[in-house]
């Protein structure tokens, strides 16, 4: 017999079990499925974010990161290293249990909440009376009756049509993110979050990396002020970064991978590498989701077309995250998660998605949220801009890493911040103050007049608002 349930979720990544936890607050009878599984075969809950995206690369960038500062800076600090190496296997080992804790953190979560959690892989079977009724396909397969469903199956890595991914030589982020040793040589192809992140990772570690980017401009969704000051920056750490390239043919082998590429010059180029990262994008998951069997509205990229609202074509279903419009982030896939459970309950739950901060934890650190200078221009909106550098913070000559700036856009009449990007240290941090202040209308002089601790990085958000108005106090 079918189990029944108010809500059920499918899919457990950010957007997935926050909106089941959020529906199970407000005293829903919910249930989650997930078929993400472990080494030991067991559940393995938070989707791409957890387990082979957000969680897990930060965990390889902090380690590389902490390598590359005993290899080269400690002695700045007066202190000597001597012997140093590197263990990948432990890294690699350690990554690996900082993403066991998350998975067990929401298992934990589902039961305090009191979320069903099914092990499996959810698709839908049809239409009952009000309702849906929902396969899970796993170890024991089940068949849940609900009044409404919510999608977040995520997405997955995009390959390039000539070449799929083994993940052995050809590497998606999973196999990124399990490399066992550092290669000599390393290609990216694309230079978007995933790419520069990794990329970043191994070369920290000793590895050549050649990243190749078809577009003409790097990071062109950034602040251009911003994206040549981190190519400067990582241009200067040794990764050599091509723009404007056409790939060719690509052969992998046992001994490598090699890529026939046209430069920006329209010049034939050869690049061997040991690996080889495809960063070109991803593409939602709505295969296996049995989409049609409940008259389910797919777009031309699979996938699941929504309104404003994240309401799918069917009444009573529902999507957020990746696998609808948007941009593919883990905290717009919570926020409309939240917003979905809310809505279920009658009340209004809300996403700005203006106010979607964007980060990449490269070093120098890159957020931004907002509007760019770029987009403003071509708005045709009339701006101030204010900058200010980390070099002439005092926080961040004590820390000893002064790359980079606070650039603040305002409203040429009414001063109100209509874009924060920064390029620098913890970048990730300091960008939350531009949400909230942008959340809430603030102007440039309002960050400029509130008081911010000394010495602290978050100076540098206040000189830049100083800024817009030619005030700066340090600069």
């Amino acid at each position: 017999m079918a189990q029944l349930f108010d809500v059920v979720v499918i899919g457990a990544g950010p957007g997935g079990y926050i909106a089941a936890i959020r529906a199970a607050q407000l005293g829903f009878q919910v249930a989650c499925i997930d078929e993400w599984t472990n080494a030991a075969g067991g559940p393995a809950p938070g989707g791409t974010c957890t387990n082979v995206g957000c969680i897990p690369s930060k965990a390889l960038l902090q380690s590389s990161e902490h390598y590359e500062h005993a290899a080269h800076h400690f002695a700045d600090h007066g202190i000597g290293v001597k012997g140093l190496t590197m263990d990948v296997a432990a890294m690699i080992g350690r990554k690996d249990a900082v993403v066991k804790q998350n998975n067990d953190g929401i298992l934990y979560l589902f039961k305090k909440n009191k979320v069903t959690f099914f092990h499996g892989r959810g698709s839908f079977v049809g239409t009952v009376d009000n309702g849906f009724e929902v396969a899970v396909s796993g170890k024991q397969n089940e068949t849940l009756k609900t009044r409404h469903v919510i999608v977040a199956t995520g997405s997955s890595a995009r390959p390039l049509p000539q070449v799929p991914f083994d993940e052995v030589n050809v590497l998606s982020n999973d196999g990124a993110l399990r490399v066992g040793a550092v290669p000599k040589r390393l290609g990216v192809i694309g230079s978007g979050v995933i790419g520069l992140e990794m990329g970043s990772v191994w070369r920290r570690l000793g590895a050549e990396v050649t990243v190749l980017e078809g577009l003409p401009t790097f990071l062109g969704a950034v602040d251009q002020q911003i994206a040549k000051e981190a190519h400067k920056a990582f241009t200067k750490q040794g990764l050599q970064i091509e723009l404007g390239v056409k790939v060719g043919e690509i052969k992998n082998t046992k001994k490598g991978v090699t890529i026939a590429y046209d430069d920006a010059k329209g010049a034939a180029q050869t690049l061997a590498v040991d690996k080889l990262i495809v960063s070109i994008g991803r593409v939602p998951n709505t295969q296996g989701l049995n989409a049609e069997a409940v008259g389910l509205k797919l777009d031309e990229r699979g996938a699941i077309v929504v309104d404003d609202n994240c309401r799918a074509s069917v009444a009573g279903i529902w999507a957020v995250g990746d696998v609808v419009r948007g941009p593919m982030l883990a905290h717009k896939a919570e926020e409309e998660g939240v917003a979905v459970a809310e809505r279920i309950a009658g009340q209004h739950g809300h996403v700005d998605f203006n106010l979607i901060p964007w980060v990449i934890y490269t070093s120098p650190e890159i957020a931004w949220v907002g509007k760019t200078e770029q987009q403003l221009k071509a708005d045709g909106v009339a701006f101030k801009a204010g900058t200010f550098p980390f070099l002439a913070n005092g926080r961040a000559r004590a820390l000893g890493d002064t790359t980079g700036m606070v650039k603040m856009l305002a409203d040429a009449t009414t001063d109100e911040i209509l874009g924060v990007h920064v390029v620098g240290p913890m970048a990730s941090e300091l960008i939350a103050e531009a949400c909230v202040a942008m959340a809430f209308k603030a102007s440039s002089e309002d960050i400029a007049r509130i008081c911010h601790a000394h010495p602290s990085l978050s100076e540098s958000t206040k000189e830049a608002a100083l800024a817009v108005d030619k005030r700066t106090l340090n600069f």
